[in-house]
């Protein structure tokens, strides 16, 4: 659950009001001098995913993909899956659908408090 918070607040690109670990991660990160280049998503094995951390010197690291994923939105780091992770978990989105999921973010993206106005 907390991972799940801590990628919507870096999708959402609203700074919490004490650094969580993905950003104490981050600024570690830039104050050793060394990026996070990738993040692959290379596993999945018993219904658990599992991730790599690439780092920009050349480093490897094991993590889980939630985690990988939070920092990966916090870095810009691109983020992959493995061929055999697609093919299993994959999700195929028709592109009638796809148009549909579009609009409905653009919808989320606009609305605002005032447009669902006061009961009663």
């Amino acid at each position: 659950m907390t991972e799940a918070t801590a990628i919507a607040l870096a999708q959402a690109e609203e700074p919490p009001p004490r650094p969580l670990t993905h950003d104490l991660f981050r600024d570690v990160l830039s104050a050793l001098g060394v990026g996070l280049r990738a993040v692959n998503i290379v596993a999945l094995r018993d219904g658990i995913f599992f991730a790599d951390l690439v780092f920009s010197n050349g480093v490897e690291v094991s993590a889980r993909p939630s985690d990988s994923i939070a920092l990966a939105l916090r870095t810009g780091a691109r983020i992959f899956a493995s061929e055999e992770v697609v093919q299993e978990a994959g999700v195929v989105i028709p592109d009638d659908q796809e148009d549909e999921v579009e609009k409905f973010r653009e919808f989320l993206d606009n609305i605002t408090p005032e447009d669902f106005g006061r009961a009663g």
